[in-house]
């Protein structure tokens, strides 16, 4: 690589890791990152490493290291929702650290640049990183992993055993065992493609399995302290509920065979297809076509210079489309192989034709963000007009900056392509999710209570969907009932909580009484519905919510 090259590749990264942390501060605008912030504060206030809760209440749903993770960040830098974030951020940079060695291991310099790029260009992988949820955890762990397998198939040495297991069993007790499919996976292809039948039976195979169980005994020993040797607590409406159980067995296959205690609707196979097409965006159109080639390839015999990215992507791929449990963010953890893949066939050989398709592949991208913001910003008119403006004078400056260079084509659409993505996650994370967090209510209510009139006041909430609102009261928040608020006028004690309208509604029909402190407009929705964007018909999408007292 030139250079020059690696001079842009360089401040293109810098760029987009200063784009990846401008959200870093922002407040939670959905309610599954409150959630997981709530339930590790309570680590802090029950002064229990081991057992999780919500609302004061036993929960049994994901594995605990994320939440150890924050709980340490809260311990050493206090309760910040940037705190909340950073052990993810770690997590994501260890993603990109180990993309660029898996790439290096059998590619170019330049293949493992540009994947870095595209990883950290990756429209949901930049989401992620403000709107923090189990995924840039999973990325680091994963990549890292298959990194020191890799490594591990070589030649036997302990480094890459220890942190191969223990990348391993963190990413088990961060999602659950589902996620060896990736990994593992990764491994099996790499060795049947390239007929290494005999190495599926080495020791080193069973020293990492056996390592990789013992690295997860933390997350046995609490789920069985918790549940297992208390059959008396009702969990999912039932008692005899085994941790252990729900975290080998419930939480995975059940759940992605839609017959576990916590199911979804599931859509098609081809969810994850259209999914990416955003989600991988700008690069999904080169992933597609790239995951072609490689298919092609291996059917007409061509041997592939690795096959962990291709396996382990594809077998976690297929395992979600066909489950009865599908979300957006799962194809997440896959990204970094997905990045070495697409930077793969972006900068190799090709046919003429090939070489078109990746100039257009990326200019519909180049087009269409930019209007898309343009669009947005006409119809959002959000109070930060200053942000937008500088924007669109770094988005003109990097077309200048394009038609000067003298590089090939291909590298200076690569590098537009990087400029576009970067300068919409700014917008983005600037200006969308700051307004979208002002129709919060949850965080507005919180910031009542906090006040110092209601340091002797019990706080509550009547639904569980409430978790920002959890997370930003600077006290334990109870979930409670109509019947409890009222047992708690009775007895004399003051309560302020958190009420939608079915609540009111509820409280009223019941005659007990209640007084409104505040009324906040909210809006309810994680997903941004285009009336919202829109000003003026925004109204429409919002909720009156309420904080009362007795």
């Amino acid at each position: 690589m030139k250079d020059n090259n690696r001079l842009i590749f360089l401040v293109l990264l810098a760029i987009a890791l200063l784009s990846n942390l401008s959200g870093f501060r922002d407040d939670f605008f959905t309610d599954d990152p409150g959630l997981y912030a709530s339930i590790s504060k309570q680590l802090i206030f029950h002064k229990n490493f081991f057992f999780l809760y919500s609302y004061g209440k036993d929960w049994l749903d994901k594995p605990h290291f994320p939440f150890w993770a924050a709980w340490l960040s809260f311990k050493v830098f206090g309760i910040h929702t940037w705190s909340y974030r950073l052990p993810a951020l770690i997590f994501f940079l260890l993603s990109l650290a180990y993309t660029y060695l898996l790439a290096c291991k059998f590619y170019s310099r330049e293949v493992a640049f540009a994947a870095v790029l595209i990883l950290l260009t990756s429209l949901h992988a930049m989401m992620s990183n403000t709107d923090v949820r189990a995924e840039p955890y999973l990325m680091g762990m994963i990549v890292g992993a298959i990194y020191h397998i890799a490594k591990l198939r070589e030649r036997l040495r302990f480094t890459d055993l220890v942190l191969a297991a223990l990348f391993t069993a963190m990413a088990i007790m961060t999602k659950g065992i589902f996620v060896i499919g990736a990994i593992y996976g990764a491994l099996a292809g790499e060795l049947i493609f390239k007929k290494r039948f005999k190495e599926v039976f080495a020791f080193k195979w069973v020293l990492l399995g056996l390592l990789t169980i013992i690295f997860i005994f933390p997350e046995l020993y609490a789920l069985y302290t918790q549940f297992d040797l208390h059959p008396e607590k009702v969990v999912f409406g039932k008692q005899h509920v085994s941790g252990i159980k729900f975290f080998l067995w419930d939480s995975q296959f059940g759940r992605f065979a839609g017959s576990g205690p916590i199911t979804r609707k599931s859509s098609s196979i081809f969810f994850y297809v259209h999914t990416l097409l955003w989600a991988f965006a700008p690069w999904c159109l080169l992933f597609y076509y790239a995951l072609y080639k490689n298919i092609r390839n291996i059917i007409k015999g061509i041997r592939l210079e690795e096959y962990y990215t291709l396996s382990g992507s594809l077998l976690l791929l297929i395992l979600f489309s066909v489950s009865g449990f599908q979300l957006p963010f799962y194809t997440n953890i896959l990204f970094p192989l997905f990045a070495i893949i697409t930077a793969r066939f972006c900068f190799g050989e090709s046919s003429v034709s090939e070489y078109r398709f990746k100039l257009v592949a990326q200019w519909v991208f180049i087009v269409l963000f930019p209007i898309a913001v343009v669009l947005i910003q006409l119809f959002l008119k959000p109070a930060d007009y200053v942000t937008p403006l500088i924007l669109l004078l770094a988005f003109l400056t990097a077309i200048g900056w394009y038609i000067r260079q003298k590089e090939p084509q291909v590298l200076k659409v690569f590098w537009l392509n990087c400029s576009v993505i970067i300068l919409v996650n700014f917008y983005l994370n600037m200006v969308v999710y700051p307004v979208i967090s002002a129709y919060k209510a949850e965080i507005q209510a919180a910031a009542v209570v906090n006040q110092h009139q209601y340091d002797n006041y019990r706080v509550g909430v009547f639904a569980n969907r409430d978790n920002n609102f959890q997370f930003y009261t600077n006290k334990p928040v109870d979930l409670i009932s109509s019947t409890q608020f009222n047992a708690f006028t009775q007895a004399g004690q003051k309560v302020a909580a958190y009420a939608n309208q079915f609540s009111i509604d509820l409280l009223r029909q019941q005659q007990i009484p209640f007084k409104i402190v505040r009324t906040f407009e909210n809006y309810p929705r994680e997903n941004v519905l285009p009336q919202f964007i829109n000003h003026s018909t925004r109204n429409s999408t919002l909720e009156k919510v309420y904080l009362i007292s007795n």
